[in-house]
């Protein structure tokens, strides 16, 4: 258990280096401070919130000088504060340090953290001074003490600088610093900031569900800033002159023909592996059951969200750096994972989506009645029909049930499709419902019927033909454990709903049979594959699973995260024989133990300016067709929004009494 000698956090001091005062069990305000790996004790840490000391030895200059450094390196420049305080603390802590004589004394250093405080115009410049201040007001005895010793000893550790978006994204990509491109004219670079996370930036900067707007800091402003949106700008940009094109060039070390990876599923998540691992040289081949790439982005998403000729342009960048697609090859039918071994390949990353529909568990409910389909199912279909392979007709009534993302583009397709009505059937309240609210708010323009606390009883059918659906009304109970209203049905409420199609769009799972016990690849109760969560090694010695396959129905974002850290850990497991210690994980895990960014605010003085939106098709026109509804913003409009950006950088450090060990860049 660690115990804390100093430090101040939330303004709140502590103070046990008086050796006669017990030091309490519950001194230090945070978890997680005892190792940072294994055998390495953390010595010190510090935040946007304050500090704290957990090894007498520990040296506060040195410990500031790092924490400044790094600061000095984030700031954009645009406010003197910022720009000109972190350097000069900077320097003269460097300075004493080395037990130099600095140009600027305690009372100086102590003006410059408060000014940067009290007067930067960013969350960087207001923050990263608050910590120092801190120390100065309370332990300037402590630098005082080592500008007396002299030269202080160099310390280990490591320094992290995140934000509230950044962390909100499984895929951690640095938000504002692509923002920061855009608002000094450089586009490409800030899709460079994208791609060194994952290659489909156009389509998650149109179907993105977008957790860092979530945690975006401007909300308590006005609204968040449209991360999203400048997301397609960026990635829209590509379309012009001088776009990024890939090639094998791009690869600076590749690796001989015996590197061989087989990456299982052409989704999100297998998609993301092999453009990882391809950019480390490795030769991968991605086995898919479909006959073309991008998984449920390419066959259930539908086409006015997501166009199938941009999804395919991020598809041909696999092609382009030296990947190859192996289409209408099924794992459990084609091949096994033994045979995958038996090829040669050094490791497997199994990416399989879950593209098998879950049934509502009601009366009557039978697959094989006319007018029955799963959500996934309908979906193919809507895709098949906008292919012109297989033309679909919907000419009557529709009933989907769902509350989720794809229940939404169930009735939104099925609107399209030539429909007379389409209602959705939810058992919650509308804002229960886990889709984007933006797509309820599209749906709900175009004319679909909602019925909320409604649930599903009974399938009404008449010869093999679904031609109704038995409902219940439900009512709000005590709460669950994630604090969202349980429901109950309201007895003597049922009602009957006229239909000729029912959708149920309520969970998918992996398809049956895809994973056998030869594999020896162990699944769960839940029937996903079962991983070790740091490294999604699975069972199976060279095996590794993530996306759906692992977490069950995710989303895109989540896949492509997934995706970097397995292609991360077969890297380290084929070249290494072990995946290495991550330590930026380390420091996330700090971080979310914690909470230390889910109620952080930094009041920035800043005028309400609402953000910039898509302009849209208007729904009269567009529930007629499958176009794109969303269309381009203009560079003006992206500046606009680029400048709404609070910077909301923070920079945490740990002094650690070793070496902290490297890892992946």
């Amino acid at each position: 258990m660690a115990h804390i000698v100093y430090g101040v956090w939330n303004g709140a001091v502590h103070d046990y280096r008086d050796p006669s005062k017990p030091n309490p069990e519950n001194a230090v305000a945070l978890r997680g401070l005892d190792v940072f790996n294994e055998g390495n004790p953390i010595r010190a840490f510090v935040g946007d919130r304050g500090f704290f000391v957990l090894d007498k030895g520990v040296s506060l200059i040195d410990t500031f000088w790092r924490y400044m450094d790094k600061a000095a390196e984030q700031s954009c420049g645009k406010c003197t504060p910022c720009r000109m305080g972190t350097v000069l603390v900077r320097d003269a802590l460097n300075d004493l340090r080395q037990g130099k004589q600095s140009a600027l004394d305690l009372d100086d250093i102590t003006a410059l953290a408060r000014q940067m405080t009290d007067t930067s115009l960013c969350g960087l410049g207001m923050t990263c001074g608050r910590a120092l201040l801190d120390a100065l007001e309370n332990f300037r005895d402590e630098f005082e003490a080592e500008i007396e010793e002299g030269k202080q000893p160099e310390q280990e550790g490591m320094i992290y600088v995140t934000a509230p978006c950044i962390e909100a994204c499984p895929s951690k990509i640095n938000v504002p610093q692509y923002i920061d491109y855009i608002r000094d004219g450089k586009p490409s670079h800030s899709l460079g900031v994208i791609l060194q996370k994952y290659p489909m930036a156009a389509t998650c900067g149109r179907v993105c569900v977008r957790f860092c707007e979530m945690a975006c800091r401007r909300n308590l402003v006005d609204e968040a800033v449209g991360i999203k949106t400048l997301k397609r700008y960026v990635a829209d940009y590509q379309n012009q002159t001088g776009a990024l094109t890939f090639s094998k060039s791009m690869i600076s070390e590749p690796l001989p023909p015996s590197m061989r990876v087989a990456v299982v599923g052409a989704g999100p998540a297998g998609v993301s592996c092999a453009y990882h691992l391809l950019l480390h040289g490795y030769h991968v081949d991605i086995y898919e059951a479909q006959e073309q790439a991008g998984g449920m982005a390419a066959i259930g998403i539908p086409s006015y969200r997501l166009p199938k000729d941009v999804l395919q342009s991020e598809m041909d960048i696999i092609t382009q750096l030296g990947g190859r697609f192996l289409f209408n090859q099924k794992l459990g039918r084609d091949y096994s994972v033994n045979d995958l071994f038996g090829k040669g390949y050094r490791a497997v990353f199994l990416g399989l989506g879950c593209q098998e529909g879950t049934k509502m568990g009601v009366a009557n409910e039978d697959t094989s009645l006319v007018g029955y389909e799963s959500g996934i199912g309908f979906l193919l279909k809507v895709h098949d029909h906008v292919a012109g392979t297989k033309p679909v007709k919907l000419d009557g009534d529709v009933v989907v049930v769902g509350g989720g993302n794809v229940a939404m583009d169930c009735v939104r397709s099925a609107i399209r499709m030539g429909a007379r009505t389409v209602h959705l059937v939810y058992r919650r309240t509308r804002e229960d419902m886990p889709a984007d609210k933006e797509e309820i708010t599209a749906a709900e323009a175009e004319g679909i019927v909602m019925h909320f606390l409604t649930n599903p009883t009974e399938i009404i059918s008449k010869d093999g033909k679904v031609v109704g659906v038995k409902l219940v009304h439900m009512r709000q109970t005590e709460k669950d454990a994630r604090g969202r209203r349980n429901v109950e049905p309201i007895p003597g409420s049922e009602r009957e709903l006229h239909c000729t199609t029912i959708i149920a769009a309520i969970g998918q799972q992996v398809q049956s049979g895809a994973i056998t016990e030869p594999d020896g690849v162990k699944l769960n109760k839940w029937k996903t594959i079962e991983v070790n969560k740091a490294t999604l090694e699975t069972s199976r010695e060279g095996v590794f699973a993530g996306g759906d396959a692992e977490t069950g129905p995710a989303t895109l974002i989540h896949a492509m995260a997934a995706g970097l850290k397995a292609a991360r850990a077969i890297d380290d497991w084929v070249r290494l024989g072990e995946v290495r210690f991550f330590p930026r994980s380390r420091m996330r895990q700090i971080l979310r133990e914690n909470k230390l960014l889910a109620s952080d605010v930094a009041e920035i003085p800043v005028k309400s300016e609402y953000r910039v939106h898509h302009p849209e098709l208007d729904p009269n026109i567009r529930r007629q067709m499958f176009e794109e509804v969303e269309r381009p913003i203009s560079q003006e409009a992206a500046y606009h929004e680029a400048k709404r950006c609070l910077r909301c950088y923070r920079v945490y450090s740990v002094i650690t009494a070793q070496a902290v060990p490297e890892s992946h860049n």
